[in-house]
């Protein structure tokens, strides 16, 4: 997949280019570029506007709902979308449950819970780890226990992502135990606001509300909310976890990153001694860090080119999650290195307005840092993908 040849496709980037510039809410356009999280209200707000235009779902077939775009399509609005800065579309529903819903989901529940998830007016979180059970997720504890047409929910989910603007989340859970720890583990859907459901907000280091704890205490939901065949989870959670490892690439993101602190770095402030562009440490660092993107985009390509007819990207999506985090770690800790240089710098008794402007990326740009800590460990750490890349790839 080669888009520097592919003249064809700069027509769809410019329509893209233009939506993000004219009809997308600006609004919060301004708040993300400010680093300020957005209300349950304006993340409905954002993914609708995608969803009004049938962009929101971009890579579902076309028989679902989808726009029926290529490979080359989907990557250009990714990477348009980050460039201009619009929030991350919220991975939960369009990207992770969505495929699970039109590949295994019955035609019933397929009416009932796609409009909403492609249109953009339906939050999803995602109820896989637990506290006694991070990477190990097959040793999850989570209990589903039938009871005529009901399933009882007992247990608690962790570290849940977005589950505060959620309006229902999709969960493993234990329906019986069998010989391996993968079996009688199965795929349940269930609303946040049912009776017995608990959320409690965790602060991360960063000082966001990103992550949260949702307790269940006997919980009944209707036994259709049960997905595919009961037991059958584990395989459906590994299918959906090829599109989460694959969707954390981001690569115009990360070039939008490289682009603002090479600006930093070229800045000279007042009192400065000397730009930190010229350290030849800080210069060379940078450069890894734009080759590690090349990399990881040319990764993501050829990943993405063996991909059919909307199927699972498989086991190779680990080499993505990898790359994807190790890199977003290594540009990140650029900004910790910026905001060290100016914090050792002299300044006059009066620090000039011009200066203190040009410096209000430090705090987003170190809290920026801090939550990127977090990357190599959610989504199965970068320990057990290497176990899977071993195993399952290389068959080793």
């Amino acid at each position: 997949m080669d888009l520097s040849q592919n003249r064809e496709l700069e027509p769809f980037r410019r329509d893209v280019r233009h939506f993000f510039e004219t009809e997308y809410p600006q609004d919060i356009r301004d708040l993300t570029a400010k680093g300020v999280s957005l209300s349950t209200a304006d993340v409905r707000r954002s993914e609708m506007a995608l969803g009004s235009k049938g962009w929101l779902a971009t890579a579902w077939p076309k028989a679902f709902g989808g726009p029926g775009w290529s490979l080359e399509q989907q990557y250009i609005f990714d990477e348009e979308l980050e460039r201009a800065g619009i929030p991350t579309v919220t991975p939960m529903g369009v990207i992770y449950v969505g495929p699970i819903l039109y590949t295994f989901g019955s035609p019933a529940q397929q009416e009932r819970w796609l409009p909403g998830t492609r249109n953009g007016s339906l939050g999803w979180a995602q109820g896989y780890s637990e506290p006694e059970s991070g990477s190990d997720l097959a040793s999850l504890q989570f209990s589903a226990v039938r009871d005529g047409d009901t399933y009882v929910l007992n247990g608690t989910k962790i570290w849940t992502s977005a589950a505060q603007h959620a309006d229902w989340i999709f969960l493993l859970a234990r329906t019986s135990r069998g010989a391996r720890k993968q079996e009688g583990i199965s795929f349940i859907c269930c609303e946040m606001d049912r009776p017995g459901v608990q959320l409690t907000p965790i602060i991360s280091i960063d000082g966001k509300h990103a992550l949260n704890s949702v307790t269940f205490d006997n919980v009944r939901v209707p036994a259709d909310y049960l997905i595919g065949e009961e037991g059958k989870g584990w395989t459906y959670s590994q299918y959906l976890l090829g599109f989460e490892r694959t969707s954390y690439a981001r690569i115009g993101g990360k070039r939008k990153q490289l682009a603002h602190l090479r600006a930093i770095a070229r800045a000279e402030p007042t009192g400065g001694n000397r730009r930190l562009i010229d350290d030849p440490a800080f210069r060379r660092k940078l450069g890894e860090a734009e080759m590690a993107v090349d990399g990881l985009e040319m990764t993501v390509m050829r990943v993405l080119s063996a991909v059919k007819d909307g199927g699972s990207p498989g086991k190779e999506a680990s080499i993505i999650k990898i790359l994807a985090t190790e890199t977003a770690q290594q540009i990140t800790t650029l900004y910790l290195d910026a905001a060290g240089a100016h914090g050792q710098r002299a300044f006059p008794d009066s620090v000039s307005p011009d200066w203190l402007e040009n410096a209000s990326w430090a705090a987003p740009g170190v809290a920026t840092y801090l939550g990127t800590r977090a990357q190599s460990i959610y989504g199965g750490t970068n320990e057990i993908q290497k176990n899977i890349i071993a195993k399952r790839v290389l068959n080793l």
